[in-house]
Order: structure tokens, then sequence, then C-alpha cells
């Protein structure tokens, strides 16, 4: 009983916060509604024993994702009026692609539910003693091993990537060089003046 009354509240709770993301006027509270949203999927998460992936929820999508589109908002100097001019024009567009995604998940769900496997044949077996977080790193460290290291190679090559397209050189900045300052000798560093009394020092 309890168990159905946290999905009821969490689940109604998430419909609401991805309405008010999308229905809010201030991209301020668009984001706020959406890291509700991200809470309460991972209450969801909790309630079918997937902890790793409610901690994936909080830990990267609140602490990171959510928070860095909140600093960027905030940051930027966004007229909302000017995005919403265009609204009125691509609306059918947005219909069309809304409808057409609509259906692609309407023919998922179908497909599903009416394939010749059960769902129990679906479900990974997992054991009892084995909790969720050491089972899916059984399965993701030895089956799909290379599959996790190339997502990695994947993502250092777009990180390469966004390095070099953002570096510039610069003329007008003085860069350090570290092999003149180690070879430079101490008479060559200081220079003893004797500047009389009331008048300053020449450079």
């Amino acid at each position: 009983m309890i168990q159905t009354l946290a999905f009821y509240l969490f689940a109604g709770i998430v419909l609401a916060s991805a309405a008010g993301t999308i229905l809010s006027r201030n991209p301020v509270h668009s984001v706020l509604w959406l890291i509700l949203a991200f809470f309460n999927a991972a209450g969801l998460m909790l309630l079918v024993g997937a902890e790793f992936i409610a901690m994936l929820l909080v830990i990267v999508y609140v602490g990171a994702v959510s928070v860095l589109f909140l600093f960027v908002v905030m940051m930027l100097d966004i007229d909302v009026a000017e995005l919403r001019a265009g609204f009125v024009q691509y609306a059918a567009v947005g219909l069309v692609l809304a409808a057409g995604l609509l259906a692609e998940v309407v023919i998922a769900v179908y497909a599903w539910s009416s394939g010749p496997l059960k769902l129990a044949a679906r479900i990974a077996p997992t054991p009892e003693a084995v909790p969720n977080i050491q089972a899916l790193g059984m399965v993701l460290y030895s089956r799909y091993l290379f599959v996790f290291e190339g997502a990695g190679l994947v993502l250092l090559v777009a990180m390469i990537g966004a390095i070099v397209l953002t570096y510039r050189q610069r003329s007008d900045t003085r860069h350090q060089r570290v092999g003149r300052q180690t070879m430079r000798r101490p008479e060559e560093a200081t220079r003893n003046v004797n500047a009389p009394v009331g008048e300053g020092v020449t450079l």
C-alpha cells in the first residue's frame, strides 16, 4: 500500500514538474522544475530497486547538468520575448514532430508488449544476494567492457576536439619560458642602483 502511494506521489509530481518545465515563462523557473522532476524520477527508480540509476539522476543530472543549465541561464541575458516571437511561425512543424515522436512511443510500447518474449524472460537474472550496483558492474566490466572503453574513448576525443576548436593563438600575451628562467645567472637577475635622495629610479 505504501509503495503504491509513493509511486502515484512521485509519478504525479514528475508529470506536474515536467509540465511546469515546458509551460513556465521564466527559463530559471523551467530549470528549477526540471530539477524537481529529476528528484522524483530518482524516487521512482528507488521503488523498482534501481538505486544506481537513482543516484545517477541525483548526482549527475541534478548535481551537474541542471545546475550548469541554471548558472548558464542566469548569467546569459536572455530576451524571452524575442525567443517566443517565432513560436506561431514554427508551431505547425513542432506539432508534426510531436506527433511523430508520440507515434514512435506508441509503436515501441505495442511491439514490446506483443513480442514473443515474456516479461520474466526480458528481465536480466540477478541473484537476490547481489546488490543492484554490483550486478551492473559485473555485467558492465565483463560482457560490455569494450563498449564501455569505447564510450570513454569517444568522450576523450570529443573533449580534445573541443579544446582544439576553442584554442586560439594570441600575439598580445607573453608566455612563460621556463628554460630561459632556469638558465639565468644571478648577476643578470638583480641590479644594484645608488639612487640619490629625492629622485626616482630609472628602470
